[in-house]
């Protein structure tokens, strides 16, 4: 069961004001009776009509994974053109917008959708989801200074999440970190090296929760396999339900 102007939005006839308006204004009925604002409906149940029309059906729902390249936007448009996720889409594919962002200097896992919901449920910070990132820095960091990191950091007056780090490789001069996190504040891997003195040369996401990268290569697309999927939609259902 779902907010009647919810399921309306979802369902495209209008955006969640609007389809408050016409609730208040009488346009709405459910089962043959005059809708109320804020009552909850089952549309696989329910009879929802709007000015007398029945409700559209369900818009058909897209989920992609992207290996987004470096110098790439997270955004389906830029003024100062540069290549958006948008040049990577197929002519025929339906319009999708990424979930989050992922800076334009780092490269990895993108996830595209036209899934409203599970884009909400993936970057809501009251339900995060643990990413994976591979992350080049300068220099060898200390035990001390990646329990820190583990503890968490002083961002803008706000501290970070815990977060998992661990080494992976050494160099003379670079060491390569595996970070998992479940939030993403604006360059907040970046942010928080620089501040313990071992600045990012290279980040690259690896994983969003259940989904893997894998083998997909740089600059391709591919459908959410069936468990991927499934991970979304209890996601998904986690935020709708709470």
């Amino acid at each position: 069961m779902e907010r009647l102007q919810k399921i309306l939005a979802q369902r495209g006839v209008a955006a969640r004001r609007q389809a408050e308006d016409l609730i208040r204004r009488g346009q709405v009925r459910v089962n043959g009776s005059l809708a109320q604002l804020g009552q909850k409906c089952n549309p696989q149940v329910d009879e929802i009509t709007i000015r007398g029309q029945p409700l559209p059906p369900a818009p058909a729902l897209f989920y992609y994974l992207l290996h987004k390249p470096l110098g790439v936007v997270s955004t389906c448009a830029d003024p100062q053109g540069r290549p958006t996720v948008r040049d990577f889409l197929p002519p025929a594919c339906p319009p999708l917008h990424p979930v989050g962002r992922l800076d334009c200097d780092s490269s990895g896992a993108l996830l595209l959708t036209n899934d409203g919901e599970l884009t909400l449920a993936l970057t809501h910070p009251r339900h995060p989801v643990w990413k994976t990132y591979r992350v080049w820095v300068k220099g060898q960091p200390t035990a001390v200074d990646l329990s820190q990191w583990r503890r968490g950091m002083d961002l803008d007056g706000q501290p970070t999440l815990p977060a998992q780090v661990r080494i992976l490789q050494k160099t003379a001069h670079q060491t390569l970190l595996e970070i998992h996190l479940r939030e993403g504040r604006n360059r907040q891997i970046r942010r928080v090296a620089a501040q313990l003195g071992y600045p990012v040369l290279r980040l690259h996401r690896q994983a969003i929760g259940e989904i893997q990268l894998g083998a997909l290569p740089l600059g391709h697309l591919r459908p959410l396999t069936p468990p991927e999927q499934a991970f979304c939609q209890a996601v998904r259902g986690h935020i709708v339900l709470n």
